[in-house]
């Protein structure tokens, strides 16, 4: 049997009674760590304690500490003694070499038994006098980056039990657009009092003042117009579609929108191609508020909501990349690539009729957006030309099948035959590492920009272009090509 005991926050006073009865019966109680104010109060009490904070003193890092910790107590266990283990606050509230006990235990089939007392929560609580009817988030200092802090509640920091631990608490909060001036509180044991207490300072403080393993830092939260985040949309996108919302968000469907989705992504486009970070910005932030929309649409007919999208594809990103998040190796990009398409085809295999790799590519794409799609899923299957010299050949072939077809004046097979031509001309951009649709759209734009010269030109001379000759459009067509 291992018995393991919570000793409260501090004081005795938050020492529960069944906590007292199990340490007072037991004949040596091992206490992860002395630096607790109720052990030397309960060894003047008689209790006899053994601590591991010699293993804190020796290991490089937390998780071999706990490691070791775990391994003493179930050779112990093991060896018929009947374990006592003591751990600060409520041993199931932020203790991790509780949680790996137990763990361990249940796989040796070893019986555990937790006595509660107060966790840290309750005293900090009663020091900055909470509401938490309003909300309240728990987070490790320690597991910042992996567990943000929610700006639209209260957050608790705890193990902020050194100087260098409140400097990466406050960089990381100010890297989560909390100002450096933003008002919070740390919450530290005071032996003098006998209690724990609250002292009100500024973030870009807090790694001024002295904090020990018992302190934990309180973020209030922000104030909604200082609030960055993405549940604040997703709120902001349900109230414009509620009854009091906003008449025309109200009457949008998800066939109504479909313009501005698309909208929307060329816009993006068009900010990425001028370079222009602060246009961009903008409008990633319209593109989202696309698919916002459209998941509280589905949201309110029952179907998911947006908290669904993001799991979905969060899971589809981890299951698609076991090079980054499991133990497959890859040596490049193409490794990567067919790595995904069997991954795909994995997870269809239940269905009735096997997809084709072509199956999930948009027939709404753009033509040549499409052609290259196409031709990339076909090639990675083995549907390959050995060379480009072989797709230099093929287009030969296309050209010469177009000239017959015109000279039979066959106009079904006039059209097929450019057909053919095109796909074949993306397969050269695809074997050269160019996105057609990118040179087509830019070769588009460098005509733009001559042939405006040509109605320049024209309008210089009091003419109109069906008044200038051909050869004066063609000067000036190649001093505007000249010039770049």
């Amino acid at each position: 049997m291992i018995a393991i005991v919570g000793l409260g926050p501090g004081p005795l006073e938050w020492l529960s009674l069944g906590a007292w009865e199990a340490l007072k019966g037991a004949p040596r109680v091992y206490a992860r760590t002395r630096r607790h104010p109720t052990v030397p109060l309960l060894e003047q009490k008689g209790i006899e304690f053994e601590s591991f904070d010699a293993v804190y003193e020796s290991a490089r890092t937390f998780e071999n500490v706990y490691k070791r910790i775990v391994r003493t107590l179930l050779a112990r266990a093991k060896a018929g003694e009947s374990v006592v283990y003591a751990v600060p606050g409520h041993p199931l509230v932020a203790e991790a070499s509780v949680s790996l006990l137990m763990k361990e235990a249940d796989r040796r089939r070893i019986p555990v038994r937790i006595v509660g007392s107060a966790s840290f929560l309750e005293p900090a609580i009663q020091a900055l006098r909470l509401d938490i009817d309003r909300g309240l988030k728990l987070l490790d200092a320690l597991d910042l980056g992996n567990t943000p802090p929610s700006p639209e509640v209260g957050n608790l920091i705890f193990q902020v039990y050194d100087r260098r631990i409140a400097s990466q608490v406050k960089l990381a909060l100010m890297a989560r657009h909390y100002p450096g001036d933003t008002p919070v509180f740390l919450v530290a044991y005071d032996p003098e009092q006998g209690r724990n207490i609250s002292r009100s300072l500024p973030l870009h403080e807090i790694d001024r003042y002295p904090v020990d393993h018992l302190t934990s830092l309180y973020l209030p939260s922000l104030p909604p117009e200082a609030q960055k985040t993405f549940d604040r949309l997703a709120w902001i996108i349900s109230e414009l579609r509620s009854d009091h919302g906003c008449p025309w968000d109200r009457e949008q469907t998800h066939d109504s929108l479909l313009k501005y989705v698309v909208e929307e992504t060329y816009e993006v486009v068009e900010a990425v191609e001028a370079a222009d970070p602060d246009r961009l910005c903008e409008e990633l932030g319209d593109f989202l508020m696309q698919a916002v929309l459209q998941a509280q649409i589905a949201s309110e007919e029952g179907y998911f909501d947006i908290y669904d999208v993001l799991h979905g594809v969060t899971e589809k990103l981890i299951r698609r990349h076991p090079h980054v998040f499991g133990d497959v190796e890859v040596e490049n990009s193409d490794d990567v690539l067919r790595n995904w398409d069997k991954i795909k085809k994995d997870e269809k295999a239940g269905e009735e009729k096997p997809p084709s790799v072509l199956h999930s590519i948009p027939r709404q794409l753009p033509a040549l957006m499409r052609a290259l799609e196409v031709s990339k899923r076909a090639a990675r299957t083995g549907f390959e030309w050995d060379s480009i010299e072989g797709v230099f050949a093929k287009l030969d072939e296309e050209l010469a099948e177009l000239q017959a077809a015109r000279e039979s004046d066959d106009r079904q097979a006039v059209f097929e035959e450019i057909g053919d031509i095109l796909f074949t001309v993306v397969n050269i951009a695809r074997f050269l590492k160019i996105e057609p649709e990118d040179a087509l759209q830019k070769m588009i734009n460098r005509f733009n920009a001559r042939f405006e010269s040509i109605e320049a030109a024209a309008r210089e001379s009091g003419r109109t272009l069906e008044e200038m000759s051909l050869e004066e459009m063609e000067a000036v067509w190649q001093a505007s090509k000249s010039q770049g």
